[in-house]
């Protein structure tokens, strides 16, 4: 299992794979390294990394008060030091993108694309309140087959996904043993994200703006609860360079193997030097 020492001495898993342009694939909030699992086989010529941040898949358990956007930004530099790498392109989904911001505005030159999927600068009440609901906490259902029914029943905004993407999906998020179903993170993820006091979050729009001049596109679930049309849209008049698309039937977040993701995803890797 590749992993590398943190600053503090943190021990974070990572995966490496394929030859050409580096692109760092960062994950969701409660995700990890699988998040990629769909669209990897369709990144030829591309050299996928992917992380798991402190507390989440196979990375340390290092306590709440770790788990934040700084400090996992920090760690994504302590990986390009430890795999000796300038720069990289961002693929960053939820958490990730608003990491290649963090990222834009402190280290550009690190960085020579991004890709948000489903994130902007401004995150919907109604998405916050979704992730509040589910975050640290184990599942009701007590076995795969029950998660996937709840699961392809429940989930906002998709529609059209087969049964067996949905049994893939519950086999990624959840671990079964004989006591039921448990998540691959800490629980503690959920003190460290609730801890945060509204009134004490940046403007996230200079954050954007530092993506200036980096190719940049967005890919949006049509459905999202996070990422509302309005912003976007604001995204998008803001950079009108920004390679876009909404994917029908799709909330937060697209599985990113959809044919209209992977045209958007495909033309972004395009404009990379």
């Amino acid at each position: 299992m590749p992993s590398f020492s943190a600053q503090d001495g943190a021990q974070l898993h990572y995966l490496d794979e394929g030859n050409g342009k580096p692109v760092l694939a960062l994950s969701g909030l409660a995700r990890d390294v699988h998040d990629f699992d769909y669209v990897a086989p369709f990144l030829t010529g591309v050299r996928l990394i992917r992380m798991d941040y402190r507390g989440r898949g196979q990375s340390e358990w290092t306590g709440p008060e770790t788990y934040t956007i700084p400090q996992e930004s920090a760690d994504v530099l302590a990986l390009l030091d430890h795999l000796g790498l300038e720069q990289v392109a961002v693929l960053g989904t939820s958490r990730g993108g608003l990491i290649a911001m963090g990222l834009a505005a402190t280290a550009k030159q690190r960085l020579s694309g991004v890709c948000l999927v489903d994130i902007g600068p401004e995150i919907a009440d109604a998405g916050m309140e979704t992730i509040k609901g589910y975050l640290g906490k184990n599942p009701a259902a007590r076995t795969y087959a029950e998660a996937q029914s709840v699961r392809a029943n429940l989930i906002q905004g998709f529609a059209n996904v087969s049964d067996e993407r949905w049994a893939q999906e519950v086999r990624i998020h959840y671990k079964e043993a004989d006591n039921g179903l448990s998540i691959r993170y800490d629980p503690a993820l959920r003190e460290a994200v609730l801890g945060t006091a509204p009134e004490t979050l940046p403007d996230l729009w200079p954050f954007f703006d530092a993506l200036q001049d980096l190719p940049l596109a967005l890919v949006r679930g049509a459905n999202s609860e996070l990422l509302t049309k309005e912003t976007a849209d604001a995204m998008s008049e803001r950079r009108p360079d920004m390679l876009r698309v909404d994917v029908p039937d799709r909330g937060h977040v697209p599985f990113l193997d959809e044919p209209e993701s992977l045209e958007i995803i495909q033309q972004w890797l395009g404009r990379l030097p």
